[in-house]
């Protein structure tokens, strides 16, 4: 009890303070609103943090980039897994939320007004390649230090980091110094969190206060059919990678040992902390060691079932809060993309990426900033199931990785194996 205590704290203390916002919001209503100077504190210091956080998280975690000791074909392999699960969990997230209004609002132009934004959809007028230039790059090094080019900033920081790469050991001094940067900045972001159960409560009563019980009932909502949508999709799509893994004898394989990944997943709700036992769960499955060792740290920085079907939770929950249109192709394709964007580029930095994944969100979406906090309360109350099926996806991941490089017989490769061990042991 108190190591659940301890590894769900910090949730368990932000989910208090947002319900009791909610319960002062809906209390107090429009009086509410004397909360949002406090709630506007949390966002503004979010927002001065990010481009720093940005800048250096990405460009020492690619400065140190070495290149990985394993067969080109088994790299190869695990990109092209990761890729196609990665898409088919942002397909499962879409289809989940498309029929259905995560949020109701009475009336879009009180929300828009409520957010402070003057231009919701002011760069509509842009051709698709002038947007696309104007997202991946600025004409100006100052303009790069501004939240509104985060995508060229992460551009930028890439760049940068490989240029390091490049520089080797003349880049070292310019490496620590960025390291020691981005340590301070790590330690910003956790002094900033000691605020936030303070500044998300306040921030949620006065939004409720505005909007009333719609966009609580929208986060009510949210939970439901996320938590439904996870328990399906760990059930029946890891059911079926595994069946294309190895057949019956893979899916008794995968359901005989994923359990203690699920269970340590749910109880710390860290893909890390499930390393080692998710790469023991996969051992006993008969993955060979050599995957298992790559597929399963690559994916915990890579590859997030969960958190990819949260970002799309979060998309369409601002689609339904703000009236935004998806009649075209177009505008569903740009849903799918920018979530698949927000949560493979980021999912790699240790501490900030997910507020840097839900900027991207609203940079890309073209939603005001005052946003963010809203996104950030839907990632805690899906934290668990999202963690748990970015930890159990993993497996899954490096059972098809292991019928791809070692063909069909897989499984019986490693039995035999086994037994030859066993047979040496005996003699």
């Amino acid at each position: 009890m108190k190591k659940f205590l301890s590894n769900y704290k910090s949730t368990i203390i932000l989910l208090v303070a947002i319900i009791v916002g909610a319960v002062v919001g809906l209390i107090f209503k429009e009086k509410a609103t004397v909360l949002k100077p406090l709630g506007d504190i949390f966002l503004n210091l979010l927002l001065v943090v990010i481009v720093p956080l940005i800048f250096l998280t990405i460009t020492t975690s690619v400065a140190k980039m070495k290149e990985p000791k394993r067969l080109g074909k088994i790299v190869g392999t695990i990109i092209l897994v990761f890729a196609i699960t990665s898409v088919i969990a942002v397909l499962v997230g879409f289809l989940s939320t498309y029929f259905i209004k995560l949020v109701n609002p009475e009336d879009s132009e009180k929300i828009v007004e409520v957010f402070d934004e003057e231009a919701v959809e002011e760069e509509e007028e842009l051709s698709i390649a002038e947007r696309t230039v104007s997202l991946l790059t600025v004409n100006d090094f100052s303009k790069l230090l501004t939240r509104d080019n985060l995508i060229a900033l992460l551009v930028f920081s890439v760049i940068f980091g490989i240029a390091m790469n490049m520089t080797k050991e003349k880049a070292e001094p310019v490496l620590n110094f960025l390291n020691s940067a981005n340590e301070i900045v790590n330690n910003i972001i956790k002094i900033i969190m000691y605020y936030a159960p303070i500044g998300l409560g306040c921030y949620f009563a006065a939004v409720i206060g505005e909007l009333g019980s719609s966009i609580a009932v929208g986060y009510l909502k949210t939970f439901v059919i996320y938590f439904v949508v996870s328990i399906a999709f760990y059930i029946v799509m890891y059911t079926l990678y595994a069946f294309i893994a190895g057949g019956t004898k893979g899916i008794k394989a995968y359901w005989r040992n994923i359990i203690p990944a699920t269970l340590t997943s749910l109880a710390t709700c860290s893909s890390a902390a499930c390393i080692p036992v998710n790469i023991e769960g996969a051992r006993k499955i008969g993955v060979p060691e050599d995957i298992a060792e790559t597929t399963i740290p690559l994916g915990t920085s890579f590859h997030k079932d969960g958190s990819i079907i949260g970002s799309v939770f979060k998309i369409m929950f601002l689609v339904c809060l703000f009236g935004t249109s998806l009649a075209t192709a177009g505008e569903v394709f740009g849903v799918i993309g920018i979530a698949l964007l927000a949560t493979l580029l980021v999912t790699a930095v240790p501490i900030g990426g997910g507020t840097i994944s839900e900027m991207l969100i609203i940079t890309m979406m073209g939603y005001p900033v005052a946003s963010l906090p809203i996104l950030t309360i839907i990632a805690t109350i899906i934290d668990a199931p999202a963690t748990m099926l970015n930890v159990v996806g993993d497996s899954a991941s490096s059972m098809l990785v292991a019928r791809i490089v070692d063909g069909k017989d897989w499984m019986e490769e490693k039995k035999d194996l086994k037994e030859e061990v066993k047979e040496t042991v005996n003699v």
